[in-house]
């Protein structure tokens, strides 16, 4: 098996039809009904932002001890401002001035919904998820992210049980923000390392 351990026997099947076909498993299984399911994505996807992972970062920014309990414990980090419980494990990695992350999930789009909102179409895309891996430096590039030549560049490759956050580099010039003002200096591309904040 894959670190992923998905499911790929369906894989010539469109997305949808695979998502339906794990529907009806679980419908057939009485584990959940088409009522339950459609409840609980409704719930999800109407809070689910990249506002959430902005809130995060900005705290941690402000205070060190959230920041500590962010990379240590990601999860935990999430659960203390309201977001959780998460059904996977949150692994936050931070930038440096000597290392830039990036997440990728190279066999399919694993990432953290309830913080990010719904993934990019790019982040989705064959190129993206092959390319990051093998040339992580040209890829930022066309994103407009331009390093120096001594910093290390990690790709973090997300999994069905693990998921990926950036912190990104507090920016220059944020001293004195409120939570509010910090929290939009975060982008969604920031929090997926794709642009420096």
């Amino acid at each position: 098996m894959s670190a992923h351990d998905h499911d790929h026997g369906h894989e010539d099947l469109p997305v949808a039809a695979r998502v339906r076909r794990l529907e009806e498993r679980l419908i057939e299984a009485g584990q959940a009904t088409d009522a339950e399911l459609d409840a609980y994505l409704s719930t999800l996807y109407s809070t689910a932002s990249p506002v959430n992972g902005a809130r995060m970062v900005a705290r941690a920014w402000t205070d060190p001890d959230y920041r500590d309990l962010l990379l240590e414990d990601g999860n935990a980090a999430a659960a203390e401002l309201g977001f959780g419980p998460l059904s996977y494990r949150l692994n936050v990695v931070e930038n440096t001035p000597g290392t830039h992350n990036v997440i990728v999930c190279t066999l399919c789009s694993c990432y953290p919904v309830s913080l990010l909102g719904p993934s990019p179409g790019w982040y989705k895309s064959f190129a993206y998820r092959s390319r990051t891996v093998r040339e992580p430096g040209a890829v930022l590039a066309e994103f407009g992210v331009s390093l120096d030549d001594d910093v290390t560049i990690s790709v973090w490759d997300s999994t069905s049980e693990a998921r990926y956050m950036v912190l990104p580099a507090r920016p220059e010039g944020a001293d004195g923000l409120d939570a509010d003002a910090l929290a939009a200096r975060v982008s969604l591309r920031g929090l997926i390392g794709t642009a420096l904040a």
